[in-house]
């Protein structure tokens, strides 16, 4: 009391707290004196670096030099009394004092925040073994070491109740998007991968699958768990992140890292090969997003195993399953497992929850080979060997031949359709092609052998044309762009991927007067007149309009110099 009303009456408020801050810079510099000058005759340090600095919020930082993860002494500098328990021989206190009190500046990119923090590096390769033991284990361990003069092993003893784990923005571990846990002693941890269209985790050691709870159980020890920076992942194994519509249609699995302790499933049926866990939902009804979604992910993310891998599907609905049974079987040896509701609990030593999928662009293949070993080319040779396709070159037309090539029209019967293709089919014989019209259906195989006898394709922009994945090399594909302003839509999921195919491309974009619209809506009416305005309205009010109420009428005198430039493509 005698004190605070001799300050009060002595300095202003202000001038009292800047007294304070220079007492505790005068305690601290006692404090660093004492020590520096009674080292000598102090307990070695089990530390080799040290780095001071003044900050708000001063905290030992202790981290392991092999994988810098952060250990940090709750307690700050100004009451560090505390001492760790030693057993180290004079040999290699001197050792240690050789090396202290020697800055380390290689971090300092990566900002002022952890510059500013005092850090202490530990000389040890096993940091991680600080959380999970007790202090007696360290105790006993150390003193091992010491033994046999090894000191890479134990770390120096650390009190457990003054560390805890932290993030480390200076560390070496991969970031949140490239890896949640990293191997620490030898046993591997889920590695989870988050891309831009897709989540995957691939992950090794004891699997325990349960489709009741829709929840990938890996069991570890608890040490890997007090390490591990997550313990649980949420994936939608389903290759179109970021659209809303499609996760929604997803079903959610979780990837959990649990003890040998904890309450988890039993195995009830062991499997000694990989597996891959994928879903059949979002889009996926869809022919063009069964491809582009799901099946060249698949083919991508299973190719590497030649077979020797077991798929687990996720909303895997069996019209889905048998559509598709001729791929699935071409990819795996084993009998594929309908995951969702399971009454067994499938255990695996390795598993992928996800599918690969490396880029935005629409059914295709990433072209950098560091970021996929197979091409859209592979998996075109890949389709015709699992269909048994034989026509691997679209007929070469030289001058003279009287070869006549083939000409496919796609036709559909729901929406987009052609209302003329008797006059479409006359007209295609006259200028020299032998002429074929088919509507894809469920037996993929069957139409897959169709459009593989083909030279040139046509068709209204719509899934029917994902089946060019069967045209043989430098066929023609021909995409008749419906009114409405869908020309972006027959570009990203056509014309792009067609070119990636060796697939050579035409399109033939039809007039109001070649649409249906016109006998639905009066000349004036915003539909026809600015279809702008309608996707100003949202993506349902265009696929409302444009892709299920429109049919179309082909001018067959406008569109003939379409297949006469087809033609030409083929004598190239």
């Amino acid at each position: 009391m005698i004190y605070d009303s001799v300050l009060g009456r002595s300095f202003s408020k202000q001038e009292q707290k800047k007294l304070g801050y220079w007492a505790f810079v005068a305690c601290l510099f006692i404090a660093l004196s004492f020590f520096t000058n009674f080292k000598p005759f102090l307990g070695p340090l089990s530390v080799l670096n040290l780095r001071l600095s003044m900050g708000e919020d001063e905290k030992l930082h202790l981290f392991s030099d092999t994988d810098s993860s952060l250990l940090i002494a709750n307690e700050t500098l100004g009451s560090s009394s505390s001492t760790v328990n030693d057993t180290s021989s004079s040999h290699e206190e001197e050792e240690i004092m050789r090396s202290s009190l020697i800055v380390n500046d290689t971090d300092s990119s990566h900002g002022e925040s952890e510059i500013r923090d005092a850090e202490i590096i530990m000389n040890s390769t096993s940091i991680d073994n600080a959380t999970s033991r007790s202090q007696e284990v360290f105790k006993e361990s150390h003193t091992q070491n010491m033994k046999t003069n090894d000191t890479s092993n134990s770390p120096p003893l650390v009190k457990e109740k003054d560390i805890y784990m932290v993030n480390n923005t200076n560390s070496s571990l991969p970031k949140a998007t490239d890896a949640d846990v990293v191997t620490k002693n030898n046993t591997i941890e889920p590695l989870c991968t988050l891309m831009s269209r897709s989540d995957f985790c691939e992950i090794k050691g004891d699997i325990r699958i349960d489709g009741k709870s829709y929840t990938v159980f890996i069991v570890s020890s608890e040490t890997d768990i007090l390490t591990a920076e997550n313990t649980s992942w949420i994936i939608r194994p389903y290759a179109r992140k970021g659209d809303q519509a499609a996760m929604a249609a997803v079903r959610e699995w979780t990837v959990k890292l649990v003890t040998g302790a904890s309450d988890i499933p039993q195995c009830t049926q062991n499997h000694s090969v990989p597996a891959i866990l994928f879903s059949a939902g979002g889009y996926a009804g869809n022919h063009f997003h069964a491809f582009t979604d799901v099946i060249l992910p698949l083919f991508l993310t299973s190719r590497p195993y030649n077979g020797e891998v077991q798929f687990l599907i996720t909303n895997g609905r069996p019209a889905w399953i048998s559509k598709f049974e001729t791929i699935m079987k071409a990819l795996s040896r084993y009998q594929l497992v309908s995951i969702d509701n399971s009454q067994d609990i499938h255990c695996y030593d390795s598993m992928t929850v996800g599918l690969k999928r490396r880029t935005n662009k629409e059914l295709s293949v990433d072209p950098d080979p560091s970021s996929s070993p197979y091409s859209m080319n592979d998996f075109r040779k890949f389709l015709r060997s699992s269909y048994s396709l034989k026509k691997t070159m679209a007929a070469k037309i030289r001058n003279g031949s009287k070869k006549r090539p083939r000409l496919l029209i796609i036709s559909r019967k729901r929406s987009r359709a052609f209302t003329n293709v008797g006059e479409i089919v006359t007209m295609a014989k006259r200028l020299g092609y032998r002429v074929a019209t088919a509507e894809p259906d469920a037996d993929v195989s069957g139409f897959a052998q169709i459009i593989n006898s083909c030279d040139v394709v046509m068709g209204v922009h719509g899934a029917g044309l994902t089946n060019i994945v069967f045209l043989p090399e430098n066929a023609v594909l021909v995409q008749v762009i419906p009114f409405g302003g869908t020309e972006w839509l027959s570009r990203t999921y056509f014309e792009e991927p067609a070119k990636g195919m060796n697939i050579r491309y035409l399109d033939y974009k039809i007039r109001v007067e070649e649409s249906t619209l016109i006998q639905q809506y009066p000349a004036d009416h915003v539909v026809l007149r600015d279809p702008s305005a309608i996707w100003k309205q949202g993506w349902f009010a265009v696929q409302s309009i444009y892709l299920r109420q429109q049919n179309v009428t082909l001018d067959v005198n406008r569109f003939r110099p379409t297949l006469v430039k087809a033609l030409d493509l083929l004598h190239q």
